[in-house]
């Protein structure tokens, strides 16, 4: 595991994220007299979307639950897409690849949980989370050293963006255009 070939890196066109234990903790948060969730998003995260996005690459979420916050989330990024609410990954991940004009081959997928391993078997990369359960390793290519909600996400955009070669057209603005990691 994590040790995956540069030309698969390289067919990646759409990075497809779970929002619960991927880009959040996992925690849901309950306000007392407000019917509104509370999740934590990682800034770094969102900051590597928006890099991924300047690379060219698609990026949004399937989440097999539905929130304001998960909207206000995908709102604010400018995400490619937004399917929410999805209870079957698999059939939801088949509308993704055919509204979206993409084959699995070219999608990166993130989950942390028995429901996205139908995905992540399909998917080109599939990546879990340091804290997902070890049986995750079943349909991973790639475990993060960090925690879901903690930059996990930013760990495996940035392994992307080095792998396929887009990396020193995205780092450049920030003096990182020749960094190896």
């Amino acid at each position: 595991m994590n040790s995956i070939a540069p030309e698969r890196w390289q067919k990646i066109k759409a990075i497809v994220l779970d929002i619960d234990g991927i880009l959040t903790d996992g925690r849901i948060g309950y306000g007392t007299g407000s019917p509104e969730e509370i999740k934590f998003f990682h800034v770094r995260d969102g900051h590597g979307i928006k890099l991924a996005m300047r690379a060219g690459l698609l990026v949004g979420v399937l989440s097999g639950r539905k929130s304001a916050a998960n909207a206000r989330r995908a709102e604010e990024l400018g995400f490619s897409f937004v399917y929410e609410n999805k209870k079957d990954k698999a059939a939801a991940f088949a509308e993704l690849l055919a509204e979206q004009n993409l084959l699995a081959e070219e999608c990166l997928y993130m989950g942390d949980d028995t429901v996205d391993l139908p995905v992540m078997r399909q998917a080109g990369i599939a990546a879990t989370v340091a804290d997902a359960p070890i049986y995750m390793d079943e349909g991973a290519d790639y475990r993060t050293r960090l925690p879901g909600g903690q930059g996990a996400v930013r760990e495996v955009i940035d392994m992307l963006l080095m792998q396929s070669g887009k990396w020193s057209a995205v780092m450049a603005r920030y003096g990182l255009e020749d960094y190896k990691f």
